[in-house]
């Protein structure tokens, strides 16, 4: 599909009165956006940008990820548009960066990604009808293999990429299981597999001490737990990546204060001094409480 101002019109439909100011608005501000890209990465631009390349900013990716996250989680609209803002940047810079090397524009990722999504929802551009969330899901998976040509998986696991961080990994993997009804009857039933799994580790710890050799035991049971703790997080509704962020959070915030107050009272952290950093730890809980 071509995009022009008679087919722009045509995607706003019945509402393009407001969409199409909006759109304007917007392509005015990307304009904006786009050109402080492009002065950064030019001969005389930022060094810092200028040295930069799609494979070493692939962790400010996911680390800004899950700040906008997190912002959502907060409902901190101000802090929500920061991170937003944010992770447009490094997506036009890849995209830009991309440009530069000559193997696709910014202006081709918007367009495919523009295209891509009215492919897949003929249901809003076409003549398509679904009811629920549900067909919406299977009609975009349809559409992939039988429009898009994409091979059809071997294992409904294949559509997890195997690339993914372990933690992600193990959610994604729970939630492909389980949408075909591979689950828990009841949220309930999950708290009887942790039992069993507490009483394997303790199992294998023992024989553990018992026997070098069963570390690899130990370290399969660990992992089993650790899986079946994402498992709960699903089944009650919590992406363990974001529990687990909030809590790396919490621990550096409360650690920090604990090193403050410990300069403030001239001693050293180390482990003679546990039981006063144990106070300024509780201090620093207390302090959080509403």
């Amino acid at each position: 599909m071509d995009f022009d101002s008679n087919s722009l019109q045509t995607i706003a439909g019945q509402s393009h009165e407001q969409i199409l100011p909006d759109a304007e608005r917007t392509a005015e501000a990307f304009k904006l956006f786009y050109a402080v890209v492009a002065r950064l990465r030019a001969r005389d631009g930022c060094p810092w940008d200028l040295e930069q390349t799609p494979s070493s900013i692939r962790g400010n990716i996911i680390e800004e990820a899950y700040e906008l996250a997190e912002a959502i989680t907060e409902n901190d609209s101000p802090h929500m548009k920061e991170e937003t803002g944010d992770l447009y940047l490094l997506a036009t810079m890849v995209a830009y960066m991309s440009q530069q090397e000559g193997r696709y524009t910014v202006a081709d990722a918007l367009y495919e990604g523009a295209r891509k999504l009215i492919r897949r929802h003929p249901h809003v551009f076409g003549e398509a009808e679904v009811e629920s969330p549900d067909q919406v899901v299977q009609q975009w998976n349809e559409i992939k293999e039988r429009v898009e040509g994409r091979r059809k998986k071997d294992s409904l696991l294949d559509e997890v990429h195997r690339h993914l961080p372990p933690l992600e990994k193990a959610y994604k993997l729970q939630k492909k299981a389980a949408k075909v009804g591979f689950d828990w009857k009841t949220s309930r039933d999950i708290w009887h597999k942790l039992e069993e799994e507490l009483t394997e580790l303790e199992h294998a710890r023992t024989a553990s001490e018992e026997t070098p050799d069963a570390r690899d035991a130990l370290e399969e049971e660990f992992g089993d737990l650790l899986f079946t703790v994402v498992n709960a997080a699903r089944l009650y509704g919590v992406d363990p990546s974001i529990a687990l962020h909030r809590a790396n959070e919490k621990f550096s915030r409360r650690f920090r204060h604990v090193e403050t107050r410990m300069k403030e009272n001239h001693l050293a952290m180390c482990p003679e001094h546990m039981e006063q950093m144990d106070a300024f730890w509780n201090e620093a809980k207390r302090k959080e409480r509403p």
